[in-house]
């Protein structure tokens, strides 16, 4: 057998785990998969640098299925390249607990590196790595930075909105290195995709800046590919795009070029003759003869090799060793906390102002931090100042314009942090958060380490009226697993609230006020307890009879709502609440300790209430939206007053007296 010959047996061999996967599992899209076997197995092992012994090799070219739909071939390429999947976890498939999910999931499998499937994301996240990539090359030198991103992309992910803000910004970055091959192979669940798309693609991504190459009919000339993308791998001063002609399920006779292809088995019948047609056994399945093993399996001394070379050069390259390590496992150097800045009880401040104060304070110490907001960036406390903007003239820059691109900076931040290096932070009005949640979600579910900086968090923000003022988005994002939210009280609650951001794993949302908010007394000094979630803040005197627990610009309504409470003869304790997040995580007896199971609660924060009664009793919150008023207005037509939270707390206690005596 030729070497020829043996590559397309390797490439029929792909097909065929493509077929017997979904049929196995009776559930999954093999028709993807089957037409660019070749497209994977060129990338796989005539072009991608990486390493299957050490699949988290910092410096390793980075493949995005964009169309993770498709994850069957991105699992038997990990299988048959020698990485931790066996033969057993194709046959797996989409079964519970298998390491070969529906979708592909960072963290879950080896070899995958970001979560895809709802289609854009992928698209978008292979961005944030070209960005990670430029600028940790430009800090560091090609000694530690110098690879690629691949990312197979389909007409659903073209189709999505968020594409179209991805590609927009990486064509005005400048951003090469990024190399995207989009499937074009007219087909869709629906059928045809002339059904509801006539885009030109070509010219489309042209407009954006992009350098495009469009290939046409060439899905099975491996050689034709490999010089197509190594063409894109030349181009350094932009993003590529390969257009490919495709046909989905080839050469499946019945359903090659049909939707029938794209998210449903062929059926057992089928398979046997396409299977004829490869030359492949027809009656067995998952076959993979030992030599077609054997020479995928020469990826891994080829990448072991790749990877000390780079180990090699990294140890005799410039900059920093400590500044890289810092940056690669995304924190802060030695003592780094000391250079949070602490604000003087009394003084006023609105915490979006005191987080940006924050970032610029950290910025040195924390040196993987880039920032910048949707068309914002100054408003969300998330200006940089000194440190350069990320452009193609300033590659090492750390302040990122994104535009207004709310959706797509979700996604960027979530590629950048999963690529490494960076701690992406990224602000919008809290009420564009609707505009992120996808990539929101995605961040969760992946662990990904970013920071959301989302201000105007309340009907505080005032004139611009109930479309821009958030109620019910508190609930909704703490709703969501994995999301650690944190709505500081003041200025220094947010500076504690940034400690915890950058020593914790997974995503962080800071939830801050546009207007200014007193800073407390005694806050400064609480940095261990705004990490537990919730604390005491004011015992309000011994016995107390009610409980006050508020959240951000709440809190320091509570205070003096306790004072007239107090005045009245009620002693009030008061509880400031930044995280629901973390006061779950704390023990049952610290919890108690907070909020003890016998003293009656009374949450207080300008939101809805749903959700409160896992907490308190009542609460004085916002079931409806809200109205277009100056912030102080709002607030206190909508009842977040002193002296409306001490009139609820005494209704709420004499509610209680009399249910005693009933």
């Amino acid at each position: 057998m030729t070497d020829r010959d043996l590559e397309q047996l390797g490439i029929n061999v792909i097909r065929g785990l493509a077929m017997d996967g979904p049929q196995k599992a009776n559930s999954g899209h093999p028709g993807t998969a089957m037409a660019l076997a070749p497209l994977a197995h060129v990338l796989w092992t005539r072009v991608m640098r990486h390493d299957p012994s050490e699949p988290d090799w910092p410096d390793r070219d980075r493949f995005v299925l964009s169309v993770g739909h498709a994850s069957i071939l991105l699992y038997s390429m990990l299988y048959l390249t020698g990485y931790e999947l066996t033969l057993d976890d194709l046959k797996a498939f989409r079964q519970w607990g298998s390491k070969t999910p529906g979708h592909p999931e960072v963290h879950h499998t080896k070899g995958i590196e970001v979560t895809t499937g709802p289609l854009g994301q992928g698209f978008a996240n292979a961005v944030g790595m070209g960005i990670a990539e430029r600028w940790l090359r430009a800090r560091f030198g090609p000694e530690a930075c110098d690879h690629h991103t691949f990312v197979l992309c389909s007409d659903g992910d073209l189709q999505e909105g968020i594409s179209h803000e991805a590609a927009s910004l990486a064509g005005h970055l400048g951003l090469g290195r990024l190399v995207y091959v989009y499937d074009d192979n007219h087909i869709t669940i629906d059928g045809p995709t002339e059904l509801s798309y006539s885009d030109d693609v070509p010219k489309r991504f042209e407009a954006y800046g992009w350098h495009v190459d469009n290939v046409g009919e060439i899905a099975n000339d491996t050689d034709a590919l490999e010089d197509a993308v190594r063409r894109a791998m030349a181009v350094e001063d932009r993003p590529s795009m390969i257009v490919l002609r495709s046909h989905i399920g080839y050469p499946s006779p019945k359903f090659t070029d049909t939707a029938a292809a794209h998210g449903n088995p062929l059926g057992e019948d089928e398979i046997r003759v396409t299977k004829e047609i490869l030359g492949l056994p027809p009656e067995e399945t998952f076959w993979v003869p030992d030599e077609v093993l054997e020479m995928y399996r020469r990826c891994i001394p080829r990448g072991r090799a790749l990877r000390e070379d780079w180990e090699s050069r990294r140890a005799g390259g410039g900059g920093s060793r400590e500044l890289l390590e810092a940056c690669l496992n995304g924190r802060g150097l030695s003592g780094w906390q000391a250079k949070l800045p602490t604000f003087e009880a009394g003084a006023k401040m609105a915490t979006r102002k005191a987080s940006g104060a924050c970032l610029n304070a950290i910025a040195d110490v924390v040196p993987g931090l880039l920032a910048g907001g949707a068309d914002l960036t100054d408003n969300t406390g998330t200006f940089l100042k000194d440190q350069g903007v990320q452009s193609a003239a300033d590659p090492g820059g750390r302040l990122i314009y994104f535009g207004i691109r709310e959706h797509a900076m979700g996604a960027i931040m979530n590629g950048a942090a999963l690529h490494g290096g960076v701690v992406p932070v990224g602000g919008t009005f809290f009420i564009f958060s609707d505009y992120m949640r996808p990539a929101v979600r995605l961040a969760a579910l992946s662990e990904a380490k970013v920071v959301y900086s989302w201000t105007h968090d309340s009907v505080g923000l005032g004139e611009d009226g109930p479309t821009h003022q958030p109620v019910e988005h508190i609930a909704a994002m703490r709703a969501m697993s994995g999301l650690r939210v944190i709505r500081p009280a003041d200025a220094n609650e947010t500076a504690h609230a940034w400690r915890v951001a950058i020593e914790s794993n997974g995503p962080t949302a800071l939830l801050l006020s546009r207007q200014d908010l007193p800073v407390l007394e005694g806050t400064a000094e609480r940095a261990d307890d705004v990490a537990r979630g919730a604390y005491v803040l004011s015992t309000g005197g011994d016995d107390p009879e009610i409980l006050l627990i508020g959240t951000g610009s709440e809190v320091h309504v509570c205070l003096a709502a306790a004072e007239e409470l107090a005045a009245g003869g009620v002693v009030a304790r008061v509880v400031s609440m930044p995280s629901w997040e973390l006061f779950e995580e704390q023990d049952e007896s610290y919890q108690e300790e907070v909020i003890p199971p016998e003293l009656p609660a009374l949450a207080v924060e300008a939101a809805t209430s749903f959700g409160w009664e896992r907490w308190a009793l009542d609460s004085v919150s916002i079931d409806r939206f809200g109205a277009s008023a100056p912030g102080k207005v709002a607030l206190e037509n909508l009842g977040f007053t002193p002296a409306n939270v001490a009139e609820v707390a005494r209704e709420l206690l004499s509610e209680l007296e009399d249910d005693d005596e009933g």
